[in-house]
């Protein structure tokens, strides 16, 4: 659903790295105008991250309703709709309520710490905004157990991008 304006619900975004089988706009497209369930989408990899970013908010973070994710909330089979999409992003992260980090290379066993600051999410071009904007930031590991919040391990956070 699009909201505009003074319309748009508080709500969750979800920051993670991008895989090779994403769930894209057009399969949402797909699913909302189809009576039955799109096969094809639900076993893309990707759909399983919306999945969890859907499940995380009914059991954790009600009464947060909406999630914002990348990869399915920009039609970017539309050159104005990502140019649109790329400009108004940091916007975006910092109008969330939260932002749900995913770590999908990331176990929420023993070295937690070791395959944190490890984690490929560190390496893209967008974390910084995404790691910034948002009032509140949480890390999910790759079974979507709660890693820690953004002040929590702020010094850590601070060594691994070297950002202060």
């Amino acid at each position: 659903k699009e909201f505009m304006g003074h319309q748009i619900p508080p709500y969750a975004i979800l920051s993670h790295t991008w895989g090779s089988n994403e769930v894209i706009y057009q399969d949402m497209l797909l699913r909302r105008d189809s009576d039955a369930h799109d096969v094809n989408s639900e076993t893309k990899e990707g759909f399983l991250k919306v999945l969890g970013t859907c499940k995380l908010l009914k059991d954790h973070y009600a009464p947060l309703d909406w999630a914002w994710v990348d990869t399915c909330c920009i039609d970017k089979s539309s050159s104005a709709e990502l140019s649109e999409a790329i400009n108004s992003m940091y916007n975006w992260y910092r109008n969330s309520e939260i932002c749900l980090v995913y770590l999908p290379d990331v176990s929420s066993g023993a070295d937690l710490y070791g395959s944190f600051r490890q984690s490929r999410w560190f390496l893209r071009g967008w974390t910084l905004q995404e790691l910034i904007a948002p009032r509140r930031v949480k890390f999910f590991s790759q079974d979507w157990v709660e890693i820690i919040d953004r002040y929590s391990w702020a010094e850590e956070i601070q060594i691994i991008t070297g950002i202060p």
